[in-house]
């Protein structure tokens, strides 16, 4: 049954009540107070942020303290309506959301902002009881139910999140293997060499780490009882008992609901500067949404909460009558693993045209390289080394012509205080919002360069 429209202005339906969902509910709430909000989640509790979820699983923070607002009348003060459901089908004649319910929602605008779920990886027995996910508040009771001082785990994938959960259980006393398919750990954000630099370390830590090794089966050790330790087949031919195991293999847009509906999409709905998708009038974003990169020449997923702050908020402005365009998207990645700091900015992996320069101190655990494309620095990836942050970002992102400084960073990457004294404020750099208003032709080209 659909249900009826006020009529007291446009309707505004946001699906996802994550951290994008929350700023674009509440940005189209200040700039369109007429207007009807509808946030729609399919979990029972109170918005909350994923990321927040290892930080419950340490002890470290209550489940309140992962709530996104913390009084529980704030969204009806705000005359925002939260509403779980879950939706099957977008129409788009007429404007209408399918719900799994049978339900039927109609809406003037639309915000998609449905996240990602975890990738279930292909493994005989990942459906065993106590292999888990590490993904919603469900997940962390589960784990907060087995990670005892002392319980033996698995755990399966050493990336960002991964490394982020490793270190939440290793709080927790528990016994940890770490397994990562690819040759190093946090292959999305270093090289080798800093990866490796990250492994030892960990193993320094108690940590035992094996990568460019599979998970092929996981069984009981006694039959079919379902509480007994679990059994993993390594592919080199090692078999490990655990009392658990834990899955953190990347994730997958939440747009399945969205096939046949005309929305454009690529690994994620594609969007343009403005964060509309090919339909008018429907938006997406976060770690859904697939936005044109002006940086990378490419349509890429970036799913850090900045980027989902971003977007969300440059959609609400458009989806209120506003004119707001995202310039490109944050490649920022930053990951505390057992004390040891790694980040990666922009575009890391360099260009095939590029030259590059690292530093490594493996003895003090000190990693730095710069990716350079011509004078300007592009990306870089570091380990053990936090100083130069705010250094590296603003040059990454402003995309500074270094010019003759150049050289003296290929000589030595760690004089980037006195480039940037010398080099940066030297120049003028128009230092705007992340949001400009580029001219008709470019935004319309960076709509088709996807």
């Amino acid at each position: 049954m659909q249900e009826p429209t006020t009529g007291r202005g446009t309707k505004h339906v946001i699906l996802g009540t994550g951290p994008a969902g929350v700023i674009a509910a509440e940005t189209i709430r200040k700039n369109a107070p007429d207007d009807e909000v509808l946030l729609i989640g399919d979990e029972a509790d109170a918005p909350y942020s994923r990321m927040s979820i290892p930080q419950i699983l340490s002890g470290h923070i209550g489940e309140s303290g992962a709530r996104l607002r913390r009084d529980a009348d704030y969204f009806s003060r705000q005359r925002i309506e939260l509403r779980r459901g879950r939706v099957v089908q977008l129409s788009e004649r007429p404007r209408v959301l399918h719900m799994e319910d049978g339900s039927a929602i109609p809406f003037d605008k639309l915000l998609i902002a449905t996240g990602a779920r975890p990738r279930v990886p292909v493994i005989p027995g990942i459906d065993l009881p106590g292999v888990h996910a590490c993904w919603t508040m469900d997940d962390a009771r589960r784990l907060l139910a087995l990670a005892k001082p002392r319980a033996r785990a698995v755990l399966i994938g050493a990336g960002f999140i991964g490394c982020i959960v490793m270190e939440a259980l290793a709080t927790r006393g528990v016994h940890m293997t770490v397994i990562e398919k690819r040759d190093t750990m946090l292959p999305n954000m270093l090289g080798k060499t800093a990866g490796d630099m990250v492994r030892r370390w960990c193993e320094r830590k108690g940590m035992q780490v094996l990568t460019d090794t599979r998970v092929k089966a996981i069984g009981l050790v006694e039959g079919w009882d379902p509480d007994s330790p679990k059994l993993v087949m390594l592919s080199d031919g090692r078999l490990l008992e655990a009392d658990f195991v834990v899955y953190c293999a990347g994730a997958t847009p939440n747009i399945d609901f969205l096939r046949g509906s005309g929305v454009r999409c690529l690994q994620g709905v594609v969007v343009d500067a403005c964060m509309q998708t090919s339909l008018p009038g429907v938006y997406a974003a976060g770690d859904c949404a697939e936005a044109y990169d002006e940086g990378a020449g490419r349509s890429v997923i970036a799913g850090v909460q900045p980027n989902a702050a971003d977007q969300a908020y440059c959609a609400a402005l458009n989806m209120t009558g506003r004119q707001a365009f995202q310039r490109n998207v944050r490649h920022i990645d930053v990951v505390d693993t057992m004390g040891l700091i790694s980040s990666s900015f922009g575009q890391w992996e360099g260009i095939r045209t590029g030259q590059w320069v690292e530093y490594h101190d493996p003895v003090h655990f000190k990693y730095l390289r710069l990716e350079f494309g011509g004078d300007v620095l592009i990306g870089c990836s570091a380990v053990g080394i936090t100083e130069y942050s705010g250094i590296l970002r603003s040059l990454i992102h402003h995309q500074v012509r270094l010019g003759e400084w150049k050289e003296g960073l290929m000589k030595n990457p760690l004089a980037l205080k006195e480039v940037y004294r010398d080099c940066v404020q030297k120049q003028y750099i128009h230092q705007s919002s992340v949001f400009h208003t580029p001219s008709p032709s470019r935004a319309s080209t960076d709509f088709h360069a996807m």
